[in-house]
């Protein structure tokens, strides 16, 4: 068990998102997302149930109470909910549990036991950072772990990022033998992961939408996204970027521009990052493993189960801006979304995937449901990988 550095590199799609800058493409972080160095240390002695006046902490850090109270301010910018006023100091308003990797990987199971866990406070980037470091020889296994990150990136260049300690952004470090046409269906191996992970924690009402979401009743509650990198005969290195949402401030759901949620809104009362990330990672080195051995193909009956939009009218919108409709009938052997449009079946290696149903459909040449029951899936040219 290792610290990561105070600051560093990405993960991903989907935590409880407010845009931010991409410090990858030369972007500067917006100057109320900084965290002065003071900041954790102030939220790590913040509580939930009372208050902790600014002399106390002053006292306890060894720092003048007008640093603690930019600290504070600092920590208001990213996000964190705290109440303050004269003569009471401060308070979290949502309660905040601390990663603890001792306790994490005591809770591992055996798939799990080789995982090595690396935290950091702040990285603007997992992905990004995890990234460098597996060209540098970082072992197999290896996760980074930001308890804020300031520039996570999703599919396409989106930019996320989620208040310190309001969710689990964390990149792991997955390396294969085979080349990267054999990794096909990867995204969808982890998000089953995720979903699966979720049942073990109690929630219900889990779906995957094609091909890196993780949905709670319509709503996001976590994002992948998958960059493999390597020589095109093998081996490969997967770097897997997770954001899952945990306890978010209302405010921040809001600013995601999608219907979102979190673990608490979703019916865990008390949730304990710490076992969280447990459940989460115990999963994903068992799927990985057998994903590993089997491909998507082995995996891919699960992810059927789990998937939003199947046997409904759907919408997906292609890299190059062509809009696809038609009967959702899941996905093949290498993770390719299957749309029957009325008229031949369409394999859809990449795009943004809408499961809801159009508004109107019928004359103007939208299709209606019944014409597409039963409908029959044609063989079709050799997918190449999936996002």
């Amino acid at each position: 068990m290792t610290r990561g550095p105070s600051a560093a590199r990405a993960p991903e799609a989907g935590g409880a998102v407010v845009p931010s800058a991409n410090s990858r493409s030369g972007a500067r972080v917006p100057r109320a997302a900084r965290l002065r160095p003071i900041a954790f240390a102030v939220l790590r002695r913040l509580e939930a149930d009372r208050h902790t006046s600014g002399e106390q902490l002053a006292r306890e850090l060894r720092v003048s109470r007008s640093t603690v109270w930019a600290g504070v301010r600092s920590l208001v910018g990213a996000g964190v909910e705290i109440d303050s006023g004269l003569g009471r100091g401060y308070r979290l308003r949502i309660p905040a549990s601390w990663i603890d990797p001792e306790r994490v990987v005591a809770s591992l199971g055996p798939a799990a036991s080789g995982l090595r866990l690396q935290l950091a406070d702040h990285c603007p980037s997992t992905s990004t950072e995890l990234a460098g470091r597996a060209d540098a020889g970082a072992v197999h296994g290896t996760v980074l772990l930001a308890e804020w990150q300031s520039a996570g990136r999703g599919r396409r260049g989106r930019a996320w990022t989620c208040p310190p300690g309001a969710g689990l952004t964390f990149s792991l470090l997955w390396r294969f033998d085979r080349p990267a046409r054999d990794l096909a269906g990867l995204s969808l191996a982890v998000g089953l992961a995720i979903a699966e992970a979720m049942r073990t924690l109690g929630l219900r009402d889990i779906a995957l939408k094609w091909p890196n979401d993780v949905l709670h009743r319509g709503r996001k509650i976590a994002g992948v996204l998958v960059e493999v990198r390597g020589d095109m005969l093998g081996p490969t290195a997967a770097v897997i970027g997770i954001g899952l949402n945990v306890r978010v401030p209302t405010a921040a759901l809001r600013a995601v521009g999608q219907p979102a949620t979190d673990l608490h809104r979703a019916g865990l009362a008390d949730p304990d990052r710490n076992a969280i990330l447990a459940a989460l990672l115990s999963e994903l080195a068992t799927t990985l493993s057998r994903f590993e051995r089997d491909g998507f193909a082995a995996l891919r009956p699960q992810w059927q189960a789990h998937s939003a939009g199947h046997r409904q009218i759907v919408r997906v919108v292609l890299p190059d801006g062509e809009v696809v409709r038609g009967c959702m009938l899941g996905v093949d052997e290498q993770g390719a979304l299957r749309i029957d449009t009325g008229e031949s079946v369409r394999r859809i290696f990449s795009g943004d995937f809408d499961p809801r149903p159009p508004r109107a459909t019928g004359a103007d040449g939208g299709i209606r449901q019944a014409e597409l029951d039963g409908a029959i899936a044609v063989p079709g040219d050799r997918a190449a990988p999936s996002e």
